[in-house]
């Protein structure tokens, strides 16, 4: 199990799109192929579906003590989530 920091502003920031922290570890956590993709500086992107049915996007860093740290997280477009149902097996 990987640990997740959360404070007052990343909270928030993943808030104001309507995404909760469960849910972007829930992300994060069942992550699948081609997922996570390095996006450089150090930040990674994962997109998946959460156990409530919402599609998701989330970037992280992964600090030096390797806890992750959220730093953005929205909703997928529609054509994001036809491109990550293609994906799927």
């Amino acid at each position: 199990m990987r640990d997740f920091r959360w404070n007052d502003w990343n909270v928030s920031h993943i808030g104001e799109h309507g995404v909760r922290p469960i849910e972007a570890e829930e992300i994060i956590l069942g992550a699948r192929r081609p997922f996570p993709m390095q996006q450089g500086g150090g930040k990674w992107l994962v997109r998946g579906q959460s156990g409530n049915g919402k599609y998701l996007q989330v970037i992280y860093v992964v600090e030096d003590d390797e806890t992750i740290y959220v730093i953005h997280s929205r909703p997928l477009t529609d054509r994001e989530k036809r491109n990550l149902r293609r994906r799927q097996p």
